[in-house]
């Protein structure tokens, strides 16, 4: 399991980048404009919504603007937590704006990867696999435990499965003239998730046996 820093909110995903300074400065920068931490988190779905709609209904390079797209959701789920917390522009509805924003982001994106990979079926179940890790964690610390971030795919694994599948898929279609990428990549994030629930399961599991 990735662990907090000491004195950081345990329900918190842990995100390296938060202690980058130039990320800290354009958090600060963010906090200091009318734009709320909710909306941001709102503007995850559109970047998202937008990176789906490119590698459906753009050829070629629509899968280079996914992966845009992908990076600008998760750029948003960043700041999003930063302005809130850091800035001190905290909601009491902010808990649903941090998690229903991303269940769509990701239900989005994954169905429109299993389309464009020729594998609905596959993209429905990556997203059912994503949505139930979430639920996992977050029954996790309804039980009054430390929420579980752990992967093997975790969201940030799985955006960066996504990703480097949609700038590799141009490539790969030019050079060789082949599509396995993208198919690729939506079976490992299914399979992925899946384990990802079973680990997380397990885990909460022990920790409940071994409760005093």
């Amino acid at each position: 399991m990735e662990q907090q820093p000491p004195g950081t909110d345990a329900s918190r995903r842990p995100i390296k980048a938060r202690g980058n300074a130039i990320i800290q400065r354009i958090a600060a920068a963010l906090a200091r404009t009318p734009l709320t931490p909710n909306a941001i988190s709102v503007l995850s779905m559109v970047f998202a919504a937008a990176g789906a709609a490119a590698l459906l209904w753009l050829p070629d390079w629509g899968a280079w603007l996914c992966a845009l797209g992908i990076q600008l959701r998760l750029l948003c789920n960043l700041f999003d937590g930063m302005v809130a917390v850091e800035g001190g522009k905290s909601t009491p509805a902010g808990a649903l704006y941090n998690e229903v924003p991303d269940r769509v982001a990701d239900s989005v994106l994954l169905v429109a990867l299993g389309h464009a990979a020729g594998l609905p079926w596959a993209g429905w179940l990556a997203a059912l696999f994503a949505a139930a890790t979430a639920y996992v964690r977050t029954l996790g610390g309804a039980l009054g435990q430390a929420q579980d971030f752990r992967g093997p795919m975790a969201k940030q694994h799985r955006m960066a499965v996504m990703t480097a599948a949609c700038v590799l898929a141009p490539a790969e279609a030019l050079a060789t003239g082949t599509g396995y990428a993208l198919p690729v990549a939506v079976l490992a994030i299914a399979a992925g998730a899946l384990l990802t629930c079973y680990t997380r399961l397990r885990a909460i599991a022990a920790r409940l046996e071994h409760a005093p």
